[in-house]
């Protein structure tokens, strides 16, 4: 078992630094090395049976990471366009591949295997999605929140099918198996959302308390795939589902960020593992021996599926840019596929082998591909804009309204702080509006091309001209400037407006914390944290307890609960 993790492990190292090297998503380099691994080059063989099973272990976290990052609010926010998106996208891409392995595949097969083959191939991959939004700096703008909104849909679906799967084509009769499939399932959401939660909240809340680290941990661990097993054994419903209610209840909870920080690790090196047994299942044999569907298949992945994806925002009334971009994030497919097209093929055998050896090579050119691609499609958006095709006009004497795709933040000062600041957000792709008293620097900031403004940020006049009804935040950067009333004008003209100051005294941090949707950093606090974490790393403590501590007193000066 040893030696079997361990050739894994090391493949899985060594090759996905080197697709990371090559600015590819480290999941090409964990395929390769099951593909690796599966050669009779190690002295003994590498027991496949062993890596299997401790995959499981990794879908299992997987889809309690899921759960745990899962915030219903980031749908609603993005609902107009990746609900109906992404399930209108999902039904063109599974009819598509439906009829591609119907007439491509492998022989003679029945209209339900073949709607199988194309629900595999209909939802992409999250892992890749985030590597490569992140990757371009667009992760948290408007395109990355519609574009994960899209892959929050495209998840519940493939948990909804994970677990009707077993009343579908569990050989029972439908409408009784649906029903007490429904009941089960019910009595699990009620069990884990009412009892689960109280008492998980309040073990973790004690072991937070009382114990060391590494019983917190193990807790988290606990409530994962204890969770997962009580929804296999009492309620006959699949791992996954239960994984993702718990890490659902978990990530609901004050200890969400811990529980990330401590049981995400974890999940991704056990979901090495799971695409480490997908590679070593792949045989590029099969995949040339059915290289029709691989092609096709491979088409509708990276080109079906992204034409459609930016057609579908398009028409829901995005801009040209959001919906190019989006389009482009979504052509190919990964983790969930797997899932799918290996219990499809393996537990209800609707699918032969083979057809798990195309998708699994399909996925790794895809993966490839979109990583090594997506760069090109904000230069090829620009371009597009240069010739005026996709911008909108405004007029000359004003600043205008932010697009749909584009966060405008309001920056009040703009010395050394608001300098870095600026340039951080526009890296990021947010539009910086700064509002400025010193004439020189306003005129330097418009001779650069950038937006900015001469007045008094408190005047709501100057807020208004700044466009602060559709700015997302406003970042009070000067220690001098009046943080206090600054952020009552700006909530006066838009009551939603996110409030970040900088001050001197701790007193007026708590103020404004303490005033809606707002955080200040004081002077006072940052400087005694900073000194105080420079110490404890001295003095040997961990990166992980500085960064608990200095939480917990940052918490703590600002009024805020533990």
């Amino acid at each position: 078992m040893i030696f079997t993790l361990v050739i894994g492990l090391t493949l899985a190292l060594v090759l996905g630094m080197l697709a990371q090297k090559l600015r590819l998503s480290p999941l090409v380099g964990y395929l390769v090395a099951g593909m690796l691994a599966a050669q009779p080059w190690w002295g003994e063989p590498v027991d496949a049976h062993i890596v299997e099973d401790f995959s499981h272990i990794g879908v299992v976290l997987l889809l309690f990471g899921v759960g745990l990052q899962f915030h219903i609010k980031d749908l609603l926010a993005v609902q107009k366009v990746a609900v109906p998106g992404a399930l209108v996208c999902m039904l063109t891409v599974s009819l598509l591949g439906m009829v591609a392995f119907h007439f491509l595949g492998m022989g003679d097969v029945a209209w339900v295997n073949s709607l199988m083959f194309g629900l595999c191939v209909c939802v992409s991959s999250t892992v890749v999605l985030t590597r490569v939004l992140g990757d371009n700096r667009v992760l948290q703008t408007p395109t990355g929140h519609t574009a994960l909104g899209w892959l929050v849909v495209e998840d519940m679906f493939t948990i909804i099918l994970l677990v009707l799967l077993p009343a579908l084509f569990g050989g029972q009769e439908l409408g009784p198996a649906l029903g007490m499939m429904a009941l089960k399932l019910t009595l699990l959401v009620v069990v884990v959302a009412l009892f689960g939660r109280k008492v998980i909240k309040q073990v973790l809340t004690y072991i937070s308390r009382h114990c060391s680290d590494e019983l917190f941990t193990l807790a988290v661990l606990v409530c994962a795939l204890g969770i997962a097993v009580l929804s296999a054994t009492v309620f006959n419903a699949s791992m996954e589902f239960g994984a993702f209610l718990s890490g659902m209840v978990v990530g609901q909870s004050k200890f969400a960020s811990r529980a990330a920080s401590d049981a995400l690790p974890m999940r991704d090196a056990f979901a090495v593992l799971f695409f480490v047994s997908v590679g070593m299942g792949f045989h590029i044999g099969g995949l040339l021996e059915h290289w029709p569907l691989a092609l096709a298949t491979l088409a509708i992945c990276m080109l079906a599926k992204p034409i459609m994806a930016a057609i579908m925002v398009s028409l829901l009334g995005k801009p040209m840019r959001l919906s190019l971009m989006v389009g482009g994030s979504l052509s190919q497919i990964g983790e969930f596929s797997f899932i799918l097209a290996t219990l499809i093929a393996g537990t209800y055998k609707l699918l032969p082998m083979e057809a798990v050896n195309v998708i699994t090579g399909v996925a790794i050119v895809s993966i490839t591909l979109n990583a090594a691609l997506y760069r090109f499609v904000p230069v090829a958006v620009h371009k597009l804009e240069d010739r005026g095709i996709g911008t909108r006009h405004a007029h000359a004497d004003s600043i205008p309204a932010p697009a749909d795709d584009v966060y405008r933040i309001l920056l009040v000062g703009y010395g050394p702080c608001g300098e870095l600041v600026s340039q951080v957000l526009r890296r990021h792709d947010m539009e910086v509006v700064v509002l400025e008293m010193n004439v020189d620097t306003v005129a330097r900031l418009h001779q650069e091309g950038l937006p900015a403004i001469l007045g008094d940020a408190s005047n709501r006049t100057i807020l208004r001209l700044a466009g602060v009804e559709k700015a997302k935040a406003i970042i009070i950067s000067s220690a001098a400037a009046p943080a206090v009333p600054i952020a009552a004008a700006a909530r006066s003209l838009n009551p939603g407006i996110r409030v970040v100051a900088h001050t001197n005294y701790i007193r007026i941090a708590q103020a404004i914390a303490q005033s809606g949707d707002a955080h200040a950093f004081a002077g006072e606090a940052e400087v005694a944290l900073a000194m105080t974490s420079h110490m404890l790393r001295a003095l040997g403590a961990t990166e992980e307890q500085v960064m608990r501590e200095c939480g917990e007193n940052r918490r703590r000066l600002m009024g805020e609960e533990n």
